[in-house]
């Protein structure tokens, strides 16, 4: 006999009602973020065209978010570094655009890190200078056919990154004839008592050495024969992560466009050693492990200079696709970044060191409220009416004797949203093909799956449903999948679906939007 339970949450905040205007200015930005599909815990920017998060860097308290910026247009132009501060990685601050293009070209993507012991001598005498690294885009120079119009520049400032001066000796690095020479991401390599810029450079990565940030010499390069190459390599990434149980080694993220496991741009990455010359990689070099498996993660980099009694590894990611970026059906701005992340390293059930991704902590301080489901028995149906619009579900789910399940989410205008592991075909995946608005791209309406086997029968899930997204983990972040929705109405509904008893425990949290309402 089918077995159903209806739950419903009677829940005490409305669905994203708009409130009536007045002058005040947490009230006008309140509305501002209230548009249709406006996403309500992320980050976004006020207006226009976002991409690429940049200059990552942790100073005096807080955690700064420049980002590819185009203020003109809600499509990609002119590149600038917009900006935006937080204390906690979940509220963010706006702040004036930080880099303005010049005569040497736009501002494309790159990092920033505090220069503690003033060895660029750009500091003033009274803190240490935050300096930016970037890449300098020429168009004119693109478009009159030349190879070399990209190089790196640098830039600092004296007063916590509220204002920008460009070194008056830029480009700091040069290009020597290649058409993709881009995304400086710079670290202090403390066994060398040096700076290491690693560099995206067509198909694979170089590194370079500074004492300054100033003056730079290439070290080796690494790619050209490993991982995915099905577009161009951008945005990379290179740091130390620890295990647990003590086990060190490096990973380099490597950003593809296009090549992704579901089509168009995504996220490679590499665990392997770096000796401060050359990188090496513990996988067969036809191996490509993937930091996202969904579509909407891509270009993500993470923080400098975080503190050592933090001593986390932080990550953000643009949330879009280049398939689509420029015609998702939002009207006032576009992009939206990930929530926050934490990386780690761990072992897997075959006993390789993978990197996982994990929401950060700080995301408990916007919970509303908790409803808890244990040891509830499924035969074949569970429903429940969430009721409400921002949602962070976990979820553990005991396989039994089914094959798979099915767990869908829905709303009154008839969109639907489903997450689907299939044990026969030993995938999970999530289809958004009916979850709104798709018909801004022939790519977007579409099933995505990645490859899964649950440990020990059990899937433990944990969901964040956004007004238009869904960030997937799975199993503590062995797996992650990242998908941008339109639907017309909050995603308030979820069914459970399986062929034979599932076990089901869950906590369904309630969160409060970052925004003013």
């Amino acid at each position: 006999m089918k077995y159903q339970i209806w739950l419903v949450l009677l829940l005490s905040l409305g669905c994203g009602e708009q409130q009536q205007p007045d002058d005040s200015p947490d009230t006008l930005a309140g509305m501002m973020y209230q548009e249709a599909f406006r996403p309500q815990y992320h980050f976004s920017p006020p207006s226009a065209w976002m991409n690429d998060p940049n200059g990552m860097v942790y100073f005096e308290g807080e955690y700064h978010l420049f980002y590819q910026y185009y203020p003109d247009s809600t499509v990609w132009g002119p590149m600038h570094w917009g900006h935006a501060v937080s204390t906690d990685l979940v509220s963010w601050e706006q702040l004036p655009v930080a880099l303005y293009p010049d005569e040497l070209g736009h501002i494309f993507s790159g990092s920033a890190v505090v220069d503690w012991s003033n060895t660029s001598g750009l500091g003033d005498g009274e803190q240490p200078p935050l300096i930016a690294i970037f890449t300098y885009h020429d168009m004119a120079a693109e478009q009159a056919g030349e190879e070399d119009f990209q190089y790196q520049g640098i830039a600092y400032s004296h007063d916590r990154g509220r204002s920008w001066i460009k070194y008056e000796g830029n480009p700091v690095l040069p290009n020597q004839g290649i058409r993709d020479f881009r995304d400086p991401k710079v670290m202090w390599y403390e066994p060398g008592q040096v700076w290491v810029m690693t560099l995206a450079v067509k198909d694979h990565i170089e590194f370079y050495e500074s004492p300054d940030l100033i003056t730079w010499s290439k070290l080796s390069d690494f790619g050209m024969d490993a991982g995915a190459h099905g577009g161009v390599w951008e945005c990379p990434d290179l740091f130390e992560l620890e295990s647990d149980d003590g086990q060190s080694r490096w990973i380099l993220l490597v950003s593809i466009n296009p090549g992704g496991p579901n089509g168009g741009s995504a996220t490679q990455y590499f665990v392997g050693d770096f000796d401060g010359v050359n990188f090496t990689n513990d996988h067969p070099a036809e191996t490509t492990l993937w930091l996202d498996y969904g579509t909407d993660n891509y270009a993500g980099v993470t923080w400098s200079d975080i503190s050592v009694d933090d001593g986390r590894r932080l990550f953000i990611g643009w949330m879009s696709n280049w398939d689509y970026a420029q015609v998702t059906p939002t009207d006032r701005w576009r992009s939206a970044m990930t929530v926050s992340r934490e990386l780690e390293l761990v072992e897997n059930d075959k006993g390789a060191l993978i990197v996982t991704s994990w929401p950060v902590r700080e995301y408990d301080a916007i919970t509303l409220d908790i409803l808890a489901i244990s040891d509830t028995v499924i035969q074949t149906d569970y429903r429940a009416r969430l009721g409400h619009d921002l949602l962070d579900l976990s979820l553990a789910i005991s396989m039994g004797e089914s094959p798979d399940f099915k767990i869908s989410f829905h709303n009154d205008q008839g969109d639907s949203l489903h997450l689907q592991f299939d044990q026969r075909q030993g995938t999970f995946g999530i289809d958004r093909s009916a979850s709104g608005a798709t018909g801004f791209h022939p790519g977007f309406a579409d099933r995505h799956i990645a490859p899964y086997r649950p440990i020990d029968n059990e899937i433990r899930l944990r969901i964040m449903l956004d007004w238009s997204s869904v960030e997937t983990f799975v199993d503590g972040g062995i797996l992650t999948m990242t998908e941008q929705i339109f639907p017309d109405q909050p995603l308030d509904q979820m069914y459970i679906t399986s062929s034979g008893a599932l076990g089901l425990s869950a906590e369904i949290r309630k969160l409060r939007p970052i925004w003013a309402r």
